[in-house]
Formats: C-alpha cells, sequence, structure tokens
C-alpha cells in the first residue's frame, strides 16, 4: 500500500443503509467516503466531481433504472469497478448486473466482514459474489457445458424484469412509462413479451404473476 486510500461513493436511497456502511468503510485503514447520492439523477455528478475508486450501489433506487445506470456509468468511465449491495434475491439479479457491468453482487443480509471483503475484492479487479452464484457461474459459462434450466422469470431482459416487477408493486402503465421515461406503447410491448415468455394467456394472469412475484420477492 502506498498510504492513499481508495475512495468510496455509496448510491442508496436509505439513510441508514448509508450511515451503517459510511461508518462501516471509515473504519478501515485504507478506504474512505468521498461522497453520497440518493438516486439516480445524483450518481452521475457525484462520480463527476469526487472520482471515486469505486461506486457501491442499490438496485432499488427511485427515479428510473439501477441497471440503466450500471450501464451508463460503465460507458462513462469503463475501468470504474460497481458493487450492488441489495436486498434483491442473488439468485435473480446477479448475473444480471454482472452482465451490465457490475464487479459484484452482495446481499444486504451477508455480514460486515463479508461487505468489506467484497469491496476489497473488487478494488482488486476481481469479482465478489457468494459461492453460491460463483459455483453457478461455473457451470453456466464453463467450457462444453449447457446452461442448466431455470424459472422463466430468467427469460425475460432487464427492462422486462423491471416492468414485471413494477406492475406487482402496484404501478399502471401510465406510472410505469412515466417512471422510465418511455411511451406507454412501449410498456404495453413490454407486457405482451413478458406475458409470451411467462407464458401466461391475457392481462389478468399478467398481474396475477406479478403480484406473487413481488411477494416472494421482496424489494
Amino acid at each position: 500500500m502506498d498510504g492513499r486510500k481508495s475512495k468510496v461513493l455509496l448510491v442508496d436511497d436509505h439513510p441508514l443503509v448509508r450511515q451503517w456502511l459510511g461508518q462501516l468503510i471509515e473504519e478501515q485503514p485504507d478506504l474512505a467516503i468521498c461522497g453520497e447520492a440518493d438516486d439516480l439523477s445524483k450518481t452521475l455528478p457525484r462520480i463527476e466531481t469526487t472520482r471515486p475508486d469505486i461506486v457501491i450501489l442499490d438496485i432499488s433506487l427511485p427515479e428510473g433504472s439501477a441497471m440503466d445506470l450500471i450501464k451508463t456509468i460503465k460507458a462513462a468511465h469503463p475501468l470504474l469497478p460497481i458493487l450492488v449491495l441489495s436486498m434483491h434475491d442473488e439468485n435473480v439479479y446477479a448475473e444480471r448486473v454482472i452482465r451490465a457491468g457490475a464487479r459484484g453482487f452482495v446481499m444486504k443480509r451477508e455480514t460486515a466482514d463479508r461487505v468489506i471483503e467484497a469491496i476489497y475484492r473488487v478494488l482488486r479487479g476481481k469479482l465478489a459474489v457468494s459461492d453460491t452464484i460463483a459455483a453457478r457461474f461455473d457451470e453456466k459459462f464453463g467450457a462444453g457445458r449447457p446452461p442448466p434450466a431455470g424459472p422463466l422469470v430468467e427469460r425475460l431482459s432487464d427492462r422486462e424484469l423491471e416492468i414485471f416487477e413494477r406492475l406487482g408493486a402496484g404501478d399502471d402503465t401510465r406510472s410505469i412509462a412515466n417512471s422510465l421515461d418511455i411511451s406507454i406503447k412501449t410498456v404495453q410491448a413490454h407486457f405482451a413479451n413478458i406475458k409470451a415468455k411467462l407464458e401466461l394467456e391475457n392481462a389478468t394472469e399478467l398481474l396475477r404473476e406479478a403480484i406473487r412475484w413481488n411477494e416472494s420477492h421482496p424489494r
């Protein structure tokens, strides 16, 4: 070590999470918080002004798609590592965030030691996921091995999954369109694709399945 502390930018809309994680990071001799953001619109400006060495973000953020934010960050700052810390189920989201450009996924239920370990792994250029997800990656992407069968929801694109979740949370078509800055027709087209991929017959089945999904995968 050269004595310089690695700068960490925290992106989470829960103040208590930012406070807990900030204190945890500041306890490390070679890490320091350089800034915080609580929504998508503030994140990119914070990156520009603070120049962090790593961004730690949740994927449940107001005002848009956090998955799109990951892709935008990587496009603007391709060498900036991102670690996702989330309540979301790693079995559904870990691979998605890695594909989007993040270097790690840790669930908020993990221990403080596990979170710190993940931060250091990502800073060293390594992938930070649980042993379960790492084994799944080995099985899925190992040479000559076919991907294992998964639940139908894995067929959904990142945007489709986000719309599916918003529908199950009670958002109507217009609200979804406004929050994602897309047209109502685009949302309706996504609904049609989701129904086809999940093998659902109609809008009633789609809504019922979306509600059931949200109840079994709380944010």
